[in-house]
Formats: structure tokens, C-alpha cells, sequence
């Protein structure tokens, strides 16, 4: 199970990279890597995803600098995290605190 103080560590530490798949998310969504950041560090886990290959994932809640809701996928791989990628949610799918997905 990835805990938020990890993830936290390893921007500390500038060992948090984004995928290319991510950074290309970034631009057309107008997500800057320091909103990214800022989400993680003041944001908490809501989903664990052990079985992700080849590293364990989870999705974070946190806020953009701009106050604005952010979900970031990231990974744990031991020394190091990879953002996988990261979106403003929709209220379409998720429930006002945007913590748990609506039912389709």
C-alpha cells in the first residue's frame, strides 16, 4: 500500500518524474508540474492500485495552486515516483468530494 508520506518524500527528495503520456495530459489540460506538487503535498490517497504493472499506483486528491480539485496518478517504485497522469475530475463521474466515482 503507497502512503501519502512517500509520495511526499519523494518530491523532497526530486525524485518524482512524469511519463511521457503525462506531460502530453499536462499541456492539453493547462496542468502545470508545480499544481501537480502542490496536490500531492497537501492532497491524500483515494484509490490504491497494487496490481498496476510494473510498479503499484494509487490516485491522489489534492488542489492545484489555483484552488482548483486535481486528481494525480502516480506511482511507488522504491526509490522514486512517476506521474502517470493527472486531471481536473469530472462532477459527471464523481461525487461532490470527489473522493468516490458516481454510479453509472
Amino acid at each position: 500500500m503507497i502512503r501519502i508520506e512517500r509520495l511526499k518524500e519523494y518530491f523532497s527528495m526530486d525524485e518524482v518524474y512524469a511519463t511521457e503520456h503525462a506531460a502530453e495530459r499536462f499541456r492539453q489540460r493547462g496542468i502545470k508540474m508545480k499544481d501537480v506538487r502542490q496536490a500531492v503535498m497537501e492532497g491524500e490517497i483515494i484509490e490504491q492500485y497494487p496490481e498496476d504493472f510494473p510498479f503499484p499506483s494509487c490516485l491522489v486528491l489534492g488542489k492545484s495552486l489555483e484552488n482548483k480539485v486535481l486528481h494525480v496518478v502516480m506511482s511507488d517504485e522504491g526509490s522514486s515516483s512517476r506521474i502517470i497522469t493527472a486531471y481536473y475530475p469530472d462532477d459527471n463521474k464523481w461525487n461532490s468530494d470527489y473522493k468516490i466515482r458516481k454510479e453509472v
